[in-house]
Parts: C-alpha cells; sequence; structure tokens
C-alpha cells in the first residue's frame, strides 16, 4: 500500500512537471512573434532615429523637395506620404464594398454549389505574385488608360457603384414595403424597387457622362495602381469576411425570419452587426496588404514625387513609401551611414508604426463591439 502510495506521489509530480514544460513551451512559442516584433521594431529605429538627428522632423513631414542625390540633398517626404495615401484611399473605395458584398453573396444568397466554384477562384488570385499585377498594370492597362481612359473609368464607375445601388434599392425597397399593409407589400416592394432603381441609373449615367471627359495624360497613375491593389486585396477582404459571416450562424437568421424581417433587413441588422469584427479585421488585412505593396506601386505609379494638383486627383503619377524605399536602396546602400540610407529607414518606421496603430485601433474596436453586445 505505502509503495503504491509513493508511486503515485512520484507520477503526481511527473504529471505537474510534464504540465509546467508543455506550458513553458507553449508560451515561448508564442510569444516568439512578440520578440520578432520587438526586434524589427528595434532594428529599425537604430537606423532611423539618427535620420531625425542629422535632418530634424519638419523637413521630413512638411517639405515637398524630395532630392536625396544632390550635392545639398533635400529629405521632403510629405508628397511620398501623400501618394501613398491616395493609392491607399483608392484600392480601399475599391476592394471593401466589392468585397463585403461578395462575402454577402457568398454566405446569404448565392447557391451553395455556387459558393463551392466561385470562392476558391476568388482566393486563387492570392496565389498571383505581385509582380505579375504588376507587370499587368503596366504593359496592359497604362496603354489602355492612357488611349480609352474616360470610358474605362466610367466602367469601372458601376463595376463599383452598382453592386452598391443594387444593395440600396434592396433596402430601401424593403423598407418602404415594410410601412405598408401586408397584402400592398409585395406590389410596394416592386414598386419602390423600380423607382429607386430609375434614380440610380439615373445617376449612374451621368456620372459616366462626367467621367467619360476626364482628360487622361498618362497611364502610370495612382488610378491604374489603385484599380490593381483593390483586386490584389479582394482576396483577403472576401474570404475573412465571408468565414466571419458564416460564424454567425443559423440561428440569428432563423430567428429575424421568424420575427418577420426581410432578407436585406436580416443581412443589414443583425448578420453584419455580429460579424463586424470579422468584417473589419478583414478590411484591415485589404487596408495593410495595399499599403505593404511594393512591386505594383514602383511598376505603375509614374513614381513622380509630387503632390497631385488638384489633391486626389488619381489621373496623375505619384510615388509611395514602399516604391521609394526599394528604388532607392541600392544606390543609398553605397552610403552606408549617410541620411540617405537613414531615411529609408525613417519611412520603413513609418509604415510600420502606421501598420501597429491600425492592429491597436482594430482590436480597440473590436473589444468594444463585445463589450456592447454583452
Amino acid at each position: 500500500m505505502q509503495r503504491q502510495l509513493l508511486i503515485s506521489k512520484g507520477a503526481r509530480r511527473f504529471n505537474r512537471l510534464g504540465a509546467l514544460f508543455g506550458h513553458s513551451l507553449l508560451g515561448a512559442i508564442a510569444s516568439s512573434s512578440v520578440i520578432a516584433l520587438l526586434f524589427i521594431f528595434y532594428f529599425i529605429m537604430r537606423d532611423a532615429l539618427p535620420f531625425f538627428r542629422i535632418e530634424g522632423v519638419r523637413e521630413f513631414f512638411t517639405s515637398t523637395h524630395w532630392y536625396p542625390s544632390r550635392d545639398a540633398p533635400e529629405f521632403g517626404a510629405l508628397a511620398i506620404f501623400v501618394g501613398s495615401a491616395l493609392v491607399t484611399l483608392g484600392a480601399s473605395i475599391v476592394a471593401v464594398p466589392l468585397g463585403i458584398l461578395a462575402a454577402l453573396c457568398l454566405s446569404d444568397i448565392l447557391p451553395f454549389s455556387v459558393r463551392q466554384v466561385a470562392k476558391p477562384v476568388i482566393e486563387m488570385l492570392a496565389a498571383i505574385p505581385s509582380v505579375v499585377f504588376g507587370f499587368f498594370a503596366l504593359v496592359v492597362f497604362a496603354p489602355l488608360l492612357q488611349t480609352h481612359g474616360g470610358s474605362i473609368i466610367a466602367a469601372g464607375a458601376w463595376i463599383v457603384f452598382a453592386p452598391l445601388g443594387l444593395v440600396a434599392v434592396a433596402v430601401s425597397s424593403d423598407a418602404a414595403a415594410s410601412r405598408l399593409p401586408l397584402k400592398a407589400r409585395a406590389a410596394g416592394r416592386v414598386g419602390a424597387a423600380v423607382l429607386m432603381g430609375s434614380l440610380a441609373i439615373l445617376a449612374l449615367l451621368a456620372l459616366t457622362g462626367f467621367l467619360n471627359r476626364l482628360p487622361v495624360s498618362t497611364g502610370t497613375n495612382a488610378f491604374n495602381v489603385s484599380i490593381i491593389l483593390g483586386i490584389m486585396a479582394l482576396p483577403t477582404i472576401v474570404s475573412v469576411s465571408e468565414d466571419a459571416l458564416n460564424a454567425v450562424g443559423r440561428e440569428l437568421r432563423e430567428g429575424s425570419y421568424a420575427l418577420g424581417a426581410t432578407r436585406a433587413e436580416t443581412l443589414l441588422k443583425v448578420v453584419v452587426p455580429a460579424a463586424a469584427s470579422g468584417i473589419l479585421a478583414a478590411v484591415i488585412l485589404g487596408v495593410m496588404r495595399a499599403v505593404g505593396e511594393t512591386m505594383v506601386v514602383w511598376m505603375a505609379s509614374g513614381n513622380a514625387a509630387r503632390i497631385p494638383s488638384p489633391w486626389f486627383n488619381v489621373l496623375e503619377p505619384v510615388r509611395t513609401l514602399t516604391a521609394t524605399i526599394a528604388g532607392d536602396m541600392g544606390e543609398a546602400d553605397q552610403v552606408t551611414g549617410s541620411a540617405r540610407y537613414h531615411v529609408l529607414f525613417a519611412m520603413a518606421l513609418c509604415l510600420l508604426a502606421f501598420a501597429f496603430i491600425m492592429n491597436l485601433v482594430s482590436e480597440y474596436v473590436v473589444r468594444r463591439s463585445r463589450k456592447m453586445r454583452g
């Protein structure tokens, strides 16, 4: 009996040691990403801070004079920051609404058989190398944009705004019909849809007429890059958003239908709010893909370090932070330790800080939404 008791004590001690080792190993593996991030911050800051000590902060963030190779170099990066923001904003306008609408269609509208084919095809876009997108933007899309710029921009407006218009028509017609008696709802929904659809088509036709007259001086511009980056960000937004929408579960949908809600009301007032945190994560991942992309913006943005006139003119060439880092690092490496070398690390630090802040904001929004639902 005593021998069995001693064995059981030894076994318990061994189990405790095994559990402690396992927890320690898992904790080390989980913290490895944090340690890697700290090392990345350290090495970039180590080479970025000397630039601010040499040149200061004011010129870097407020000046548009970017002449790093002159005898008296100037490092005003404001135009480069504006170019990055313009390209990212354009890509977000393309990718975010289309990606979320595609995810809604895949999760709640399209038949299961169509979804099984459509989702892998969309995700295949993520497997295409970025240099291939860059060649397409430079060799195919840029000449077309230069010769038929207005027509292509008008077609892009239809691609982006037509799905949004369909959703707006569906929601507004359902909302208008819900105020009518039960017997008149079907006819009221059709009438409201026809009226709203006609207004949406007239608005798109007026926008098309305006866009067809826009002059396009060069095909390598911010619009070109925004469209390609938006396409590159689509798989991420669609896949993550669709997974978040599917995670909501059928119970909430069936409960909403049981209470008399229409499909549009269920999607917009029940499913989307419940999956808001996942959709937000998808949007942030897609935006980060556009911010960090290098090859496409290097090849097809025009690489003009100046602010477009007027502002937000996407038909003018721009230059981005990633393209500047990739293009100048080869020359700056020959003068390691100079301001021209350290300014590239200062740009990388700005990109890293932006990504870090965006992740903190998303984490805050997700936690707040969970608390509000709780």
